[in-house]
């Protein structure tokens, strides 16, 4: 954190002075600007481990707690499991001494600082499910004591940290502020970009009061490039949701775009070139079979759940993910349509390849995927479904794909004349060869242009 980013967080948080700190947390602070305080992470997955992996170099020393023990013995094995972070990183980080990882939650009483990296996941009613932030907030609160920082990360909606947290770490008779500092800080994660990558995302972090807030900026800075200070934990947590309710909204609005220009035989892929030549007014947003990933289709929904309980509606936005959670349908009948009218066969009994179903493309994350509702749907069409992903070599137990748990990605090999009659075209992975798509289907959904942007046409090819 720069001189001037640290004088405008002065000024934001107040007079936040260390004259009259208590001494437990004046100590917290002293370790925390000398590099040597110890750093809990809970959740080690997508978000916790890169974050991990930053502390360790910027010095502190760093554990990292997770349920799953196979994690656990995977890292301290010097093995990662997510493609973000390299199995040399976490052999460096072990052999530095920097880290290690545990399932032993009483630990968590050692730590100077907590981060809080676990899932907020929607109930099947489409509400907040906090049951993963409320489990852990207990197991911090018993071993809770004077001189921690408590940070939460997972996304969620403005008032998490105050009533949700706060309340849970408080009924040990400790106080925030007092005790304990309690801050925000959105986790921006995003897996297979590596122009940004976590050291070089700028953070948000909002504190409970200034001492919380220039402790947790401190901390932040010493890992990351740039730390942003904001007014509250509410102003925090509203951040994360606010930037990806407006990459919902707006992929919403092309794909709807989609679907109109298909009807009128237009290209929207071109129509998109086009719009984004003008310098100004104009930012480019892409259609594909639906949204997936943690973030996306997920967040514009706690909102929307969250302003129930001011009496404000929020139909913008619950449109937007109406349209979104509507594409994969759209894409299943689109290949209905293009075989009956172009092979003169029906869906049921067919034999469909679904080509990617990591849900963006160059990883291995399939959260929330709108390939898994794909399958799900041909399946339910009667379909035999196949995939090919070389990034994920078999398909994990998952809520919607139970009947193909354990199902091997087929090889590329296989892909040839005769072995399916016809594939969809979800992720857009780089290594794809698509000359062997081509050669070896008869027809190919296309949802994400890949061909189109490869500048390969055919009568194969349908845009999905």
């Amino acid at each position: 954190m720069s001189s001037n980013e640290f004088a405008d967080l002065l000024v934001s948080g107040g007079s936040v002075g260390t004259s009259g700190i208590p001494e437990a947390l004046a100590t917290l602070e002293s370790k925390i600007a000398a590099g040597t305080a110890s750093v809990g992470v809970i959740g080690l997955g997508y978000v916790g481990l890169p974050l991990a992996r930053l502390f360790a170099r910027a010095g502190f020393s760093v554990t990292g707690f997770d349920i799953d023990p196979e994690k656990v013995a995977s890292l301290n094995g010097g093995t990662s499991y997510i493609g973000t972070v390299s199995t040399d990183e976490v052999r460096g980080m072990l052999e530095e001494g920097r880290f290690t990882a545990t399932a032993n939650f009483q630990s968590l009483a050692d730590m100077d600082a907590i981060v809080i990296c676990v899932p907020t996941p929607l109930t099947r009613n489409r509400e907040p499910d906090m049951s993963c932030i409320e489990v852990t907030t207990r197991q911090i609160a018993q071993v809770l004591r004077p001189g921690q920082l408590i940070v939460l990360e997972s996304t969620t909606y403005p008032g998490t940290t105050r009533e949700v947290v706060r309340p849970i770490l408080e009924k040990t008779g400790l106080n925030s502020g007092t005790d304990f500092l309690l801050a925000f800080s959105p986790e921006r994660e995003d897996p297979g970009n590596e122009t940004f990558t976590t050291a070089r995302i700028p953070k948000i972090v909002g504190g409970e009061d200034p001492n919380a807030l220039r402790i947790a900026c401190s901390m932040y800075g010493r890992a990351l490039e740039r730390v942003i200070p904001v007014s509250s934990l509410e102003a925090a947590e509203a951040v994360k949701l606010t930037e990806n309710i407006f990459r919902c909204v707006n992929i919403a609005l092309v794909n709807e775009l989609k679907v109109v220009y298909d009807a009128m035989g237009i290209d929207v892929w071109e129509v998109i070139e086009g719009a984004k030549t003008k310098p100004f007014g104009y930012m480019p947003f892409y259609p594909g079979p639906g949204l997936g990933g943690h973030c996306i289709p997920i967040d514009p929904f706690y909102l929307t759940w969250k302003a129930r309980e001011f009496d404000v509606a929020t139909r913008f936005i619950e449109l937007a993910g109406e349209i979104n959670t509507r594409m994969p349908h759209y894409v299943v009948e689109r290949l209905s349509q293009a075989m009956d009218s172009k092979l003169g066969r029906a869906l049921r009994g067919s034999r469909i390849l679904v080509l990617g179903v990591a849900y963006k493309k160059n990883i291995e994350d399939m959260r929330e995927s709108p390939a898994l509702k794909i399958i799900d749907l041909l399946q339910d069409r009667g379909c035999e479904v196949f995939y090919y992903d070389p990034h994920v070599p078999e398909l994990p137990e998952t809520r919607r794909l139970a009947r193909m748990a354990g199902t091997p990605s087929v090889a590329l090999e296989e892909i040839q004349e005769g072995a399916f009659d016809a594939a969809i075209l979800c992720t857009d992975h780089d290594s794809f060869d698509l000359k062997a798509f081509l050669d070896g289907l008869p027809l190919i959904v296309d949802t994400r242009n890949a061909f189109g942007k490869a500048g390969i046409v055919d009568e194969k090819i349908v845009k999905g």
